[in-house]
Order: C-alpha cells, then sequence, then structure tokens
C-alpha cells in the first residue's frame, strides 16, 4: 500500500467520521426537542404485545471494546508459534487450546480461570456482525449497543436505557443503568462513544450512571459537606434555572426538561440512602478485594457484583474502548491479549462463583460480548473485513509486534452467557476451522441476540414507543426472534 493510498484512506475516513457526528449531533437535537414517547400497545397487526415471564432480573455486560479475536479467547483454533519467516495465513491462533470443566470444549490459554466456569456458561461460537465499512469501531459499538445501524434520524436509546425504562429500578435508590470503566473525556472518538452511551429519546432519567474508575466510586455517590435538605433545595431551584438557560431549555421539549430534572432527585435519592454503600469497594473484605483486583476492569468486576446485590438493573463493565490500545490490537496483538487475559480471567471467574455462591446467578445475566472478531493480518494489507477474505494477501512475520490478531473480522465471533435462565454446559453453533472462519452453523445476529437478552429480562422484542409519529423498537423493526436453543 502507497503513501497515496493511505493518505486518500485517512481523508477518507475523516470525511466519514464527520459524516457520523453530524447525523449523531442530529439525532441528539432531534430527541431533545421530541416530546414524551408513548408505549405502543399493540402490534401491526393489532395483537397486544406482550413482555415473556422473565428468567432474569438483573443483566452484567461484560463488553471487550476494541473487537476481541475469538481465536485468541473463546474459539482457538490451529496454533502457530512465533518464528521470523512465519507467514501470516499459516497462523490462526497464537496461543495453544487449553482443556475447559465442559467436557470436549477448548479455550484459549491464559484464560485458566474462567476455563473452570465453562461447565456453568452457554457459549456462542456463531455470533456475525455486518460489515458496516469505514470508522468501524465507533459504528459497530454503536449497533451493538443500541440494536440500530447508525446513522439514524433518532437518537437510540443503549439496551441499558430501554431495561431501565421498560422495567425500571430494582431498587428505588440504586441506578437502574450503571456504566463502569468507560472515560467519556481524553480518549479518542469521545464524541462517538458519547452517542452511545445515552437513553437517547426516552429521556436522561433512563440514561447510565457513569463510573469510569471503579475504585473511586463512593466519591460519586458522597453528599458534599455541609449539603442539607435546605441547601440541596436552593442548588436544584438554581439547577432549574440553568437547565431554562442551557440547549435543553431553548431547544428541549417539556418532557426532556423534566427527565433531567428526575435524573437530578434520584441522584439526591441515592447521596441520601444507606445503599450507597454498594459503591464503596473499601468496604470489601481484603481477601475478596485482592482475588478481583487485576486493575480497573477487575475491581469493575467487584462493583458489578456488590451493585448486583444492591439492586441495580443493568450494569455494564468495560475494558474501556481506546482507539489503538487494548482489544484493539493493531499490532504487538500476543503479547497485548497475554496481558488482557491476565486481566479479565480472574475476575469473570470470580464474579460467576460469586453470584453463584450467594444464590444469585440464577437470575443475574452475564453477557460477554465485543463488536466484533479479528483474523491474522500484518495491519495495512488489504482485507479488513470479512468480505476481503478471498484476496487478502499473507505477509511474514519478522518481528514479535506483527504476531497477533490484527484485521477486523465480523464474520464469525464469541459471546459468553452465564445465568439468567441460560442452559449451563452448552455450545451453541461454530466457525470454520480454516480461514476464513465464518459462522456456518447456527448464526446469531445482533438483533437476535438482543432479543435473547431482553426476554430473558422480561422485555418484548416487538416493545416499541411512539417517536416522530413513528414506532421505534426495542430490537430493529420489532424482529428480534429470541435463540430458544440458549435458554434452560
Amino acid at each position: 500500500m502507497t503513501r497515496r493510498d493511505d493518505s486518500l484512506r485517512a481523508i477518507h475516513s475523516d470525511l466519514d467520521r464527520r459524516s457520523f457526528m453530524a447525523s449523531m449531533a442530529a439525532a441528539s437535537l432531534a430527541a431533545m426537542a421530541a416530546g414524551e414517547p408513548r408505549l405502543v400497545r399493540a402490534d401491526e397487526a393489532g395483537e397486544p404485545i406482550k413482555h415473556p415471564e422473565p428468567t432474569a432480573d438483573c443483566c452484567i455486560l461484560l463488553w471487550m471494546g476494541g473487537g476481541m479475536a475469538a481465536p485468541e479467547t473463546f474459539d482457538p483454533k490451529r496454533y502457530a508459534p512465533f518464528e521470523v519467516g512465519l507467514a501470516s495465513d499459516k497462523i490462526l491462533s497464537t496461543f495453544p487450546a487449553i482443556d475447559t470443566s465442559l467436557d470436549g470444549v477448548q479455550i484459549s490459554q491464559g484464560l485458566e480461570h474462567v476455563a473452570q466456569v465453562m461447565d456453568r456458561a452457554t457459549l456462542i461460537r456463531s455470533h456475525v456482525q455486518p460489515d458496516l465499512g469505514n470508522i468501524l469501531h465507533s459504528r459497530h459499538q454503536y449497533h451493538w449497543h443500541t440494536g440500530y445501524v447508525p446513522p439514524q434520524t433518532v437518537a437510540a436509546p443503549h439496551i441499558g436505557a430501554w431495561m431501565a425504562r421498560v422495567l425500571g429500578p430494582r431498587n428505588p435508590a440504586i441506578p437502574a443503568f450503571i456504566d463502569v470503566g468507560q472515560r467519556l473525556e481524553g480518549n479518542g472518538e469521545k464524541e462517538e462513544l458519547k452517542a452511545f452511551h445515552t437513553a437517547g429519546f426516552l429521556g436522561t432519567e433512563y440514561g447510565p450512571f457513569l463510573l469510569p474508575h471503579p475504585d473511586q466510586a463512593v466519591e460519586s455517590v458522597r453528599p458534599p459537606k455541609g449539603m442539607d435538605a435546605e441547601r440541596f433545595s436552593s442548588r436544584y431551584r438554581r439547577f432549574r434555572e440553568l437547565v431554562k438557560q442551557s440547549p435543553m431549555g431553548s431547544a428541549g421539549s417539556e418532557y426532556q426538561q423534566e427527565s433531567m430534572l428526575r435524573a437530578i432527585e434520584n441522584a439526591d435519592r441515592l447521596l441520601n440512602s444507606p445503599d450507597r454503600r454498594a459503591f464503596d469497594l473499601a468496604l470489601e473484605p481484603k481477601d475478596s478485594y485482592d482475588r478481583y483486583n487485576t486493575g480497573r476492569f477487575g475491581l469493575g468486576c467487584l462493583l458489578a457484583r456488590r451493585l448486583a446485590e444492591a439492586g441495580a438493573r443493568f450494569i455494564e463493565v468495560t475494558t474501556e474502548y481506546v482507539p489503538f490500545l487494548h482489544w484493539d490490537t493493531h499490532e504487538n496483538g500476543h503479547a497485548t491479549y497475554a496481558r488482557l487475559k491476565s486481566e479479565i480471567d480472574r475476575p469473570i471467574a470470580q464474579l460467576v462463583l460469586d453470584l453463584e455462591a450467594r444464590g444469585l446467578l440464577d437470575r443475574t445475566l452475564i453477557v460477554l460480548a465485543s463488536e466484533f472478531s479479528r483474523d491474522m493480518m500484518i495491519e495495512g494489507v488489504p482485507g479488513s473485513t470479512a468480505r476481503d477474505q478471498s484476496r487478502a494477501k499473507a505477509e511474514v512475520m519478522e518481528k514479535p509486534i506483527h504476531y497477533g490478531l490484527h484485521r477486523h473480522f465480523t464474520g464469525g465471533s464469541s459471546v459468553v452467557l452465564f445465568g439468567g435462565g441460560m442452559k449451563r454446559g452448552y455450545v451453541h453453533g461454530a466457525t470454520a476451522p480454516e480461514r476464513p472462519c465464518f459462522a456456518f452453523k447456527d448464526p446469531v445476529t445482533v438483533t437476535d441476540l438482543h432479543a435473547t437478552i431482553l426476554t430473558a429480562m422480561g422485555i418484548s422484542p416487538k416493545t416499541a414507543f411512539d417517536i416522530e409519529k413513528r414506532p421505534f423498537y426495542a430490537t430493529e423493526d420489532g424482529k428480534g426472534k429470541a435463540v430458544r436453543d440458549l435458554f434452560a
């Protein structure tokens, strides 16, 4: 690839990013102006929309932001160790496979603790995503979290916001939707990340309670010194004035303004509740704290367990998406994956074991997922997506930084489910054993995976609200179908 090709691609990506951001800004403005969304009571055929009986009360999403490679984690393939001159087309996995507690099922080396709880898991090896072209991470993460491919004329709500709105809080003092580990400031693509960390047209009160640093979560729920009821009332009156003077006041509907004010009231309720102790990791016994403490993600899993116990409805814990870091392995993939596995392995397994020991796993749905998978290719070689597999050219490994999985691959990724009414010790679907590793058996789309999650939580995939004089559904066009084979 020439420098001219690189320059043209950079210009094209920048234009696409500007278009994406412009469309998201327009959708956000439309959401501000939207009135109260009205729940649709019947489907297109006139049949009443009925919610299913829930198998879970709480959902914990463990988000591997950046593109977790299935062949390096939960769907290991043929292994080839690094050596100078090794061709990229000879590599499918850069880690050997290890046995698990589930007979006949192997996962990747470095996940030894998770391997011991796979007998409690449903492992989906056939999750597929559409190829969304440029600015892949932002678009794919928006798609996965909202169920809709951007751009949309409507600000689509995050799946956690749907649960907060339709189901409400389990505990009135605890935010229904909590997001742990993702910073929205100081990182690349921050505006794109903000586009789906929202309740969209549903209103601010149903959006995420953001906790970028789990070890500092308690600071977010401590009342300011001297904040008595009278002082809060004074600040609340001042806040109402500020809302009126803000863009929300000039462009936002009365419903959206009131939703923002209700969010402040909910925050005050939390600040004055003894349940805020759930946010204080210093209260966790030292031996338990140490088992989780592999870094921010590990402590995020500990916080998620405490919040699930306290009554949160939906909790997302992320390894954090930062362009070209973590799972976004554009070089040095093998070494990066070794580090990431050391950060996620023990906390994930401990979360499963702790919830099980407390009798909560059966009613808590844990979902481990990422926006897409990856395939072995030295960065910069044509073949960045699933559709280009047939014309991808092999390169040779000259240095260890080349040894890893770099190319985005949407044709087959892995999702792991624990608890929440899912089967124990079950593998669903399969990908081809050789490149291209497309899902060839029982593929599961984002739409149907969302339908499965929502169904487990007791929400019909056809749930819709009238917005802009048309129904907007919890799954795209209300067509999501729960994958019944996954349920116990």
